[in-house]
């Protein structure tokens, strides 16, 4: 796994990360591991839907949850 970026807060807990594996099945190249070690795993068009519903602004609304 080729790691793609990590999402670092405030906290001494770890980070969740992001990783792409080519060598994994299609439908689970995109990886997201939390700090807790937990996996969810995707393919390279379920991850891109998710960053153009970002880039849309559509998911701004998540950052105003409490």
């Amino acid at each position: 796994m080729r790691s793609i970026a990590k999402f670092c807060g405030q906290c001494s807990c770890g980070c969740p990360e992001l990783f792409v594996d080519h060598t994994a099945p299609e439908e689970r190249q995109v990886v997201i591991v939390d700090d807790f070690g937990q996996r969810v795993e995707m393919s390279l068009d379920q991850f891109e839907s998710i960053v153009e519903a970002a880039k849309s602004g559509s998911l701004d609304s998540l950052a105003l949850v409490p």
